[in-house]
């Protein structure tokens, strides 16, 4: 199927959608990594490079899904309530619009950068609204490799949300992450699965003070 525009599908949209009914988790290979704060987390074991794909499922009480879906594509914003947010800016490149996203690490470990594209999509399956995200790792000459900063070059993600029917989000997360550089494959693993419902947490909060905002 043509993308439907961004670089991404529509068969990819409708995907991710349909992981909010039924989990794709099919065989013993995905394997449940951690259940905290209303959130499953699944991985399966990449074994060219050692990491793990993740697969994110869970409610957000209390935010909104359309909040939710604003508060993560505001980039000015994450930049209030996401410390590790270095820098993060838009930049259209050869007719496209990018995101460039620099991520601090901490010493002495050098901080990550990504080029990415992404879109958001608010759809209606059978009465039922979600909102999809998809952003995936790109390479333009506009944006060259810092000195000091490792380039990330594999970097995919979905997001797809709806309402729980009460006053809170419905979520499913696909998520995969190749920070590259020196850092054992164990250590990245062990910090991707405990950040993960972090991020969450503190999204949801964002979208508290979002609220207030507008």
């Amino acid at each position: 199927m043509e993308p439907a525009g961004g670089g991404f599908s529509e068969d990819q949209f409708r995907e991710a959608c349909a992981e909010l009914r039924r989990p794709a988790l099919p065989g013993a290979s995905w394997e449940l990594l951690l259940e905290a704060l209303g959130i499953s987390i699944y991985g399966l074991l990449d074994q060219q490079t050692g990491l793990y794909e993740y697969k994110v499922f869970g409610v957000l009480d209390n935010c909104l899904p359309d909040v939710l879906a604003d508060v993560y594509m505001d980039l000015d914003y994450r930049k209030q309530w996401d410390q590790y947010v270095k820098e993060l800016y838009e930049k259209e490149c050869n007719g496209e619009t990018v995101v460039y996203w620099q991520v601090k690490y901490p010493f002495p470990m050098s901080n990550r950068d990504y080029i990415y594209i992404r879109q958001r999509r608010d759809l209606d399956l059978d009465g039922r609204k979600i909102h999809v995200i998809l952003a995936q790792s790109t390479s333009v000459p506009q944006i060259a490799e810092r000195s000091g900063v490792v380039r990330v070059n594999q970097y995919k993600q979905s997001l797809a949300i709806e309402s729980d029917g009460k006053k809170g989000s419905k979520v499913f997360m696909y998520y995969f992450d190749n920070p590259g550089g020196q850092i054992p494959s164990w250590l990245i693993n062990w910090v991707a699965k405990g950040s993960v419902p972090v991020f969450l947490n503190d999204m949801a909060n964002a979208c508290q003070r979002y609220k207030r905002r507008t």
